[in-house]
């Protein structure tokens, strides 16, 4: 994690904002998630955002300010089934958020996290081959539908700006609803 902050930071000349969107999922019942799948998705979605956070943020510390937004998941504060490696993670992700927000707000360092629905894309479409699974998924979200990538990059693009410097760890449902009920 060290190294490629470094590299980004020689590339780019500095690091304003860090946005850590990668994640994995593995879709097993609980009593069928193996330790190397539960590991994978820990490894990815919390264990590297976390490496990620604390690199930039060495950086973000040294330079006197900075934002970070994690991409988390309505899934870290509802339950989904076949997902309790995922949605264990992303409650991870949360609370880090937190835990950085409050740690280091003193060196005027913003960290939010974006949690969004599921999102149509080749990978949701897929999923959704399942039609009890996607009736599941649509009878959870008030709107109706699953969310647009342009609908969670423009609350991400808001946390990254002026606009946002007083909100810091705020975690941002962008779920069409869901966590509402």
């Amino acid at each position: 994690a060290e190294k490629l902050v470094n590299a980004c930071v020689k590339s780019l000349g500095g690091i304003d904002v860090l946005i850590n969107c990668a994640g994995i999922n593995r879709v097993q019942l609980a009593e069928d998630v193996t330790e190397e799948n539960w590991d994978a998705v820990f490894d990815i979605n919390l264990k590297a955002l976390f490496l990620i956070c604390q690199a930039a943020g060495r950086i973000m510390i040294e330079k006197g300010g900075g934002k970070i937004i994690n991409i988390s998941s309505q899934a870290g504060s509802v339950a989904i089934p076949y997902r309790a490696a995922y949605c264990s993670s992303k409650g991870g992700v949360d609370q880090i958020t937190r835990v950085l927000a409050l740690e280091w707000s003193k060196y005027n360092i913003n960290v939010n996290a974006v949690a969004p629905t599921f999102v149509k894309t080749e990978m949701t479409n897929k999923m959704f081959e399942d039609p009890e699974f996607k009736k599941f998924v649509l009878d959870s979200i008030p709107l109706g539908r699953m969310a647009s990538p342009d609908e969670v990059a423009y609350p991400v693009l808001f946390l990254a700006t002026e606009y946002a410097d007083m909100i810091t760890g705020h975690i941002l449902m962008v779920d069409g609803g869901w966590t509402i009920k």
